[in-house]
């Protein structure tokens, strides 16, 4: 099988992407492949190259850009360092609804592909990109996830949202030969439940994959599963946990079920694979060679420490550029450097999203890891979901297995007690499921508020 890894890495795919389809993605990929190796401040020095000439393009080429830095007194050549780039304003999702043609670079707006984002907080967001930004976008999921050991042609499971609505016969045959060429098999987690788990189970022993790549709520509920049910499968050399936030005690949990090391990565739809973890698993490596990506605290400036919104900027999407793109998330950079020898800088954790911060009557904000992280340790608690509607209420849907019983229950009522006091109420419901997002993701903590 290494062989054929070896053939399709370096002759089938490089024939077919770099010849016939005329793509840069190989040569991204060596040049990726070579970059990560550079020291920290070498990396630092590209990136900021590399950010340069997007802001001098921008400036040039994309009204809405140059209309808002000008109002507000600033030019690329002001811009020295990334203390200076922290000082220009972010974009929101509503910038991007509201000014979409006028993100376009002028010279490039006809030649432009299109995606959507999938719109969980109920407002899809559609957006431009160039043929070269999708291609380095490529490059850098291939190195990412093949730090967890899912290299080209290895054969690997994917737990994965199915295509939505009839598709043509044509694009069935053309998804075939691409999952036979590249060793993939789809199950598709969007008809996931306790009646079709021992199928889902039946297909990974069929196939015994190397490697498996899911949502983290489908997976989360298999491993639950196997679990309950005293089941094994075929065991994969790694698991990679993608499109979620992957809590500690989901980790650990995926392990347990599967027997493999379990590998947490970031991404969005926006920007595709933005950090994932390496060998040691000591947080996730940033793609700093071709994302700016910066952390920012509840006044909107750039911090190193605690728990902060993300903000992103591709540096390739000359198209239409994302600068400084708050997506919605949270995340905590890491300090020190990796021992794997990498110079690309690390998060410590993804926190999960910014919507989903918890909002107390006394104005503290908890942050969506923090349910999670209580819970975690909670004796017999198999799946949880805590929802906040109102300011005053938090309600707590609780899975039950074996081993929950009353006291798991005060222990629940004690911890979220000594947070909020008596200023919010939590009420406790017993449930056989938690269903899964539309998309086919598990949100274990969700606020309602903002809607």
């Amino acid at each position: 099988m290494k062989t054929y890894e070896t053939l399709l890495r370096h002759v089938i795919w490089p024939a077919y992407e770099g010849g016939l389809r005329r793509r840069e993605t190989p040569r991204h990929m060596r040049r990726y492949d070579r970059d990560q190796w550079l020291a920290a401040a070498d990396i630092r020095t590209l990136q900021f190259e590399r950010l340069k000439r997007l802001l001098d393009w921008c400036w040039r080429e994309v009204p809405y850009y140059r209309r808002r830095w000008s109002q507000l007194g600033i030019t690329p050549r002001d811009i020295r360092s990334l203390d200076d780039y922290a000082k220009l304003p972010v974009l929101t999702k509503a910038d991007i609804r509201a000014h979409a043609d006028d993100l376009k670079a002028t010279s490039l707006a006809g030649s432009l592909g299109y995606k959507a984002t999938g719109g969980s907080t109920g407002e899809p967001l559609r957006f431009g990109y160039t043929r070269e930004s999708n291609d380095r976008r490529v490059a850098v999921m291939w190195r990412g996830y093949g730090w967890a050991g899912s290299r080209m042609g290895r054969r690997t499971v994917f737990l994965w949202g199915g295509p939505v609505g009839e598709q043509t016969a044509a694009h069935r045959m053309k998804d075939r030969v691409y999952n036979a060429v590249f060793a993939r098999k789809l199950l598709d987690s969007f008809h996931m439940s306790e009646s079709t788990m021992a199928d889902y189970a039946d297909a990974i022993d069929a196939y015994r994959p190397e490697v498996i790549v899911g949502y983290v709520g489908p997976l989360v509920r298999l491993a639950e599963w196997l679990l309950a049910h005293g089941r094994r499968v075929a065991r994969p050399a790694s698991i990679i946990g993608a499109a979620e936030a992957l809590h500690p005690f989901q980790r650990e949990l995926i392990e347990q079920a599967f027997g493999a090391p379990t590998f947490n990565t970031y991404g969005c739809r926006e920007f595709m694979l933005i950090a994932s973890e390496c060998e040691h698993r000591q947080g996730l490596h940033v793609n700093a060679d071709h994302l700016v990506v910066e952390t920012l605290d509840p006044t909107g400036a750039a911090t190193a420490t605690g728990s902060g919104e993300v903000a992103i900027t591709d540096l390739f999407n000359y198209g239409m550029p994302f600068i400084r793109y708050v997506n919605g998330d949270m995340a905590t950079h890491a300090s020190g450097d990796c021992p794997c020898g990498r110079g690309l800088p690390l998060l410590a954790s993804v926190d999960g999203r910014k919507l989903d911060a918890i909002l107390t009557p006394a104005g503290h904000v908890l942050p969506g890891e923090f349910f999670p992280h209580m819970l975690k340790d909670v004796p017999g608690l198999a799946r949880f979901q805590l929802v906040q509607r109102r300011l005053d209420r938090l309600d707590l849907s609780i899975v039950r297995g074996r081993d929950f019983e009353d006291a798991s229950l005060d222990y629940i009522r004690r911890e979220v007690a000594k947070v909020l006091g008596d200023s919010a109420e939590l009420h406790c419901h017993f449930v056989d499921d938690i269903p899964l997002t539309r998309s086919g993701k598990l949100r274990v903590t969700v606020s309602e508020l903002a809607s």
